[in-house]
């Protein structure tokens, strides 16, 4: 247990009238009091990462605040969305941002990564700061796989925004082959993204083409097997990171392998209570008890070392390190735009976006 010598930790929600239209509405009718019911506000990265982490946290006995607005003094905690570009640390003030799938922060003297494989863990000339990863907390209020569906394999779903859904998986002809193996589809809307209660297995993939997504989490993952569900996954490094056996998920790199994944789990019962079984075990190690332990140790083991050094270093190194934080993330902004103008495959992808279905 921390003791009332060390720094206050805050976890920092911005004012009413900083926040998007649609959050402020969720805000206004109340925050929810813990992270283990549902809440539509969870599935925007926001509430999932500060909210939830300070609810965690609190619950577990954990020294912490939620606040509305900066504080002068302390470490200050917060999700990208939810750090101004324009806000700088004072002398006494340690900022950690949740960087998530967003771009990193000029100032900010700490990050947290989402995907254990984002190129911020990989020091280069430029890099200033530390990045740490933890991972994602799993879907609060979670509703699993009913346990009366037994053995059937009928309803294939995708939980999340369309947007980030592979175009192929959009037209109506997808459907029409899941309908002609005995599958239905549904893409789930985003006030049922915790009931899994009459799903059989998800797929999910942002594209076939191989794009560059270690901004991503491996949340998808951690929900089927919470939910007790088999995953299809497309090729990405936060579930290839997690991934122990072919029983964790089974990865596609092309529709057709999805049709054939899918054919592979309907007509193979055993595969199917492997993988559920398997994803039971695995479950434990992402349940939201371990996610907690590991914030606790970064901050006690991280964070407040940090926030005593920057504390008690120079003036003129503060701003020294605040110069090269600043410098870095305009090399990082114009090398991401320059990566992905040399991609094809980026071009591709971006180009099915627009399409008409």
């Amino acid at each position: 247990m921390l003791n009332s010598t060390l720094p206050p930790i805050y976890f920092y929600l911005p004012p009413d009238d900083l926040l998007e239209s649609k959050l402020a509405h969720l805000v206004a009718n109340g925050l929810p009091e813990n992270a283990d019911t549902y809440w539509k506000g969870f599935s925007y990265g926001l509430f999932c990462w500060n909210l939830q982490t300070y609810l965690r946290l609190k619950a577990d006995g954990f020294p912490c605040q939620l606040v509305r607005t900066i504080p002068e003094e302390g470490i200050i905690i917060s999700h990208r969305e939810g750090f101004p570009n324009h806000l700088k640390p004072g002398r006494k003030l340690l900022m950690v941002c949740i960087k998530a799938d967003r771009p990193r922060h000029p100032y900010a003297q700490l990050h947290i990564i989402q995907n254990p494989q984002n190129n911020m863990l990989k020091k280069s000339m430029m890099t200033v700061g530390d990045a740490y990863y933890l991972p994602h907390w799993p879907q609060p209020g979670l509703i699993p796989r009913n346990p009366a569906r037994r053995d059937r394999f009928e309803n294939i779903a995708f939980f999340g925004n369309q947007y980030n859904l592979a175009p192929e998986l959009k037209y109506p002809s997808w459907k029409e082959k899941l309908n002609a193996l005995g599958l239905s589809w549904r893409v789930v809307k985003r006030d049922k993204w915790n009931d899994y209660s009459e799903t059989d297995a998800i797929v999910a993939m942002r594209s076939f083409s191989q794009l560059d997504v270690t901004l991503k989490p491996a949340t998808k993952l951690y929900n089927a097997w919470s939910a007790g569900v088999i995953a299809i996954l497309g090729c990405e490094s936060a579930y290839r990171a997690e991934r122990k056996s072919e029983l964790d998920y089974l990865e596609v790199n092309s529709l057709n392998e999805v049709i054939l994944s899918l054919k592979r789990l309907r007509d193979d019962k055993g595969l199917r209570q492997a993988m559920i079984e398997n994803g039971r075990v695995r479950a434990e190690e992402v349940k939201p008890a371990s996610t907690s332990a590991k914030w606790r140790s970064f901050i006690e083991e991280i964070a407040i070392p940090a926030y005593k050094r920057w504390c008690t270093t120079s003036d003129w190194n503060r701003q020294n390190f605040l110069m090269r934080n600043y410098l870095a993330h305009k090399v990082d902004k114009v090398s991401k735009i320059t990566k992905e103008l040399r991609n094809p495959n980026f071009i591709l992808y971006k180009s099915k976006e627009i399409l008409p279905k």
